[in-house]
């Protein structure tokens, strides 16, 4: 009689000063064969907390950009399964009993999409373009690997069949406005290395308009103003990151001249 091995399972993790959530999410994590966090030299309490828990491996790497990041996590895994996911992030009871069954199935996709559900503080943001949010999380490594296009919100190139999973994550993204606006300026910068690396020039124009283009889109397209004032708060500082996407184009290209 033969009998189909149990797949394991690899989570990795990047961090960055992620003291704040990152205990909360490792204990969350019993049900993985291995966890690896990969860490940008944080300066506050993270690798402490990681260090406390001896099932998880620690590596610190310099950040270049995600991709690589990415790439480097996905180099130290044993296992082929791959569940990458953010510090800020939890998954429910459910997501990790359905990623157990999917990557135990005996015809799994090579990828799977995980939609996730947006917190502003503790409160669930229902539209303001993240309501159809979802993103690459659970993968098979030997089929998918992160393309080198792409600096920040990654491309994974996959080989075989996609699919998407039932249950959401929670991702804690916003805490407070200051951090969340440290973050996308640091999206836009790694944006910006991004079209300079494709031969973009800047433009006055696209820094004036895109950033309004952006604002009104998810504001009123995206039903963002549904969100109330915290619709306001998260569509600009979208539209910020897009600004800092140019401005920063502008002081790369100025750089080279």
């Amino acid at each position: 009689m033969n009998t189909i091995e149990k797949q394991k399972l690899s989570v990795l993790i990047i961090t960055l000063n992620e003291e704040l959530y990152i205990k909360s999410l490792l204990k969350d994590l019993d049900f993985a064969d291995e966890i690896i966090v990969i860490d940008s030299y944080s300066n506050d309490k993270t690798t402490a907390i990681v260090e406390s828990f001896k099932n998880v491996k620690l590596i610190q790497n310099t950040f270049e950009d995600f991709t690589t990041q990415r790439n480097f996590a996905l180099e130290k895994a044993s296992n082929n399964w791959i569940l990458f996911i953010d510090a800020d992030e939890k998954l429910s009871p459910e997501l990790k009993s359905e990623i157990i069954n999917t990557i135990n199935n005996p015809n799994p996709a090579s990828a799977y999409l995980v939609y996730r559900t947006f917190m502003f503080k503790n409160t669930k943001l229902r539209f303001s373009g993240w309501q159809t949010d979802k993103i690459f999380r659970l993968f098979d490594k030997l089929k998918c690997k992160y393309t080198t296009e792409k600096l920040v919100h990654e491309k994974l190139e996959i080989k075989g069949e996609i699919a998407v999973l039932k249950n959401k994550l929670i991702h804690y993204s916003y805490t407070n406005f200051d951090d969340y606006k440290a973050k996308m300026k640091r999206y836009g910068m790694l944006k910006a290395r991004e079209k300079f690396k494709k031969g973009h020039q800047p433009s006055f124009i696209m820094m004036l308009l895109h950033p309004i283009y952006t604002f009104l889109y998810q504001f009123i397209i995206r039903l963002g103003f549904l969100d109330h004032t915290n619709g306001i708060i998260i569509c600009y500082l979208n539209a910020y990151s897009v600004f800092i996407r140019y401005k920063e184009l502008k002081k790369i290209t100025s750089s080279r001249i």
